[in-house]
């Protein structure tokens, strides 16, 4: 299982937080390691089933690109 760290738009509040904060512990397998404002950091096998969990939730998500 791989730590990702996801970009999430349109996350405004608590609230949102709280929302893509259950979308995440939804999926089965996966581990919510912390979200804020902006971004999720999620451990799992399977990043596009986070993907789509946040899209089905109304947030636009995509993995944040590697720093090199």
């Amino acid at each position: 299982m791989s730590e990702i760290t996801l970009n999430i738009e349109g996350m405004h509040c608590g609230a949102c937080v709280r929302r893509v904060t259950q979308a995440l512990e939804r999926i089965p397998g996966a581990e919510v390691v912390e979200v804020r404002i902006g971004a999720a950091r999620v451990k799992t096998d399977d990043p596009a089933q986070a993907v789509a969990a946040l899209a089905k939730s109304g947030y636009i998500a995509y993995p944040e690109s590697p720093q090199v």
